[in-house]
């Protein structure tokens, strides 16, 4: 659980990071920008990651969280960075993020002292 523990807050994170990134700066404004455009990918690359590694069982104790959305824009990102829609990752931190954010710390949090 410990392990989990450390990865849901790795996720809370790097939502967190693509959250300030998208609300401060449009999809057109990131992808012209280096820096920016590497911090978002970048974040959604942890974010990913970070979800593919959670053990199966917190992933099957919590199915309203929706998982495999994150591993697999990591996916995309990784296998085909050349192309990559800023549109699309800016509407998905818009639309989707926030409330599995909310999913996310819920979980965190119920985890409590099991973490430890």
């Amino acid at each position: 659980m410990r392990r989990d523990a450390v990865l849901l807050a790795e996720i809370v994170n790097a939502v967190g990071r693509i959250l300030e990134l998208t609300v401060e700066l449009s999809a057109a404004e990131i992808e012209a920008a280096p820096d920016s455009r590497d911090a978002l990918l970048w974040n959604f690359t942890v974010l990913g990651e970070a979800v593919s590694q959670l053990s199966a069982g917190l992933k099957a104790e919590h199915p309203a969280v929706p998982w495999t959305d994150a591993s697999r824009i990591r996916n995309r990102i990784v296998h085909g960075y050349w192309s990559v829609d800023f549109e699309v990752l800016s509407a998905t931190a818009r639309d989707d993020l926030p409330s599995f954010l909310a999913g996310v710390e819920t979980v965190l949090v119920s985890l409590g002292d099991d973490a430890g």
